[in-house]
């Protein structure tokens, strides 16, 4: 896959007191985008309360380059930065784009797999390994050991 990006609405709510968009939002953002590839792939909630998996994140970071106001009609890419061979333990990029072409974010997540039922960190399921197989992947992919 060349590329995902999901569409965004920015919401009356989303707003802070100077009227652009809540630091706390763009990670609700890059949230949804990542569901939204999970869910088109076939890994949805359901299946995953199934297969006693789900996603857990380590760590969140944005680099704030343009605001994002009311009105902005906003895209957010997906594309997966590092993994295990197993696609146990992951990293992810994030790009949010306003109206059209103007970078207005980065993010970079860290994460991995957690058994619902242990509570530990886990290898995911053959199917969720096919699933990341498929994603976009940034320019400097990288397998990682662990």
């Amino acid at each position: 896959m060349k590329q995902f990006a999901t569409r965004a609405e920015i919401r009356w709510a989303d707003l802070d007191p100077n009227f652009h968009v809540l630091h706390s939002k763009y990670y609700d953002l890059g949230a949804h985008c990542r569901m939204a590839f999970l869910v088109e792939n076939g890994l949805t909630a359901e299946l995953m309360q199934e297969l006693h998996i789900g996603p857990i994140l380590f760590r969140e970071e944005c680099f704030f380059k343009r605001e994002l106001k009311f009105g902005d009609e906003i895209s957010v890419t997906l594309r997966l930065s590092k993994t295990t061979s197993n696609y146990a333990r992951w990293s992810m990029e994030h790009e949010v784009f306003k109206n059209g072409n103007i970078l207005a974010a980065t993010m970079n997540i860290d994460g991995a797999w957690m058994d619902t039922q242990k509570r530990k960190l886990a290898a995911p399921p053959a199917i969720v390994a096919g699933i990341f197989e498929a994603m976009p992947r940034t320019e400097n992919f990288q397998f990682i050991i662990k």
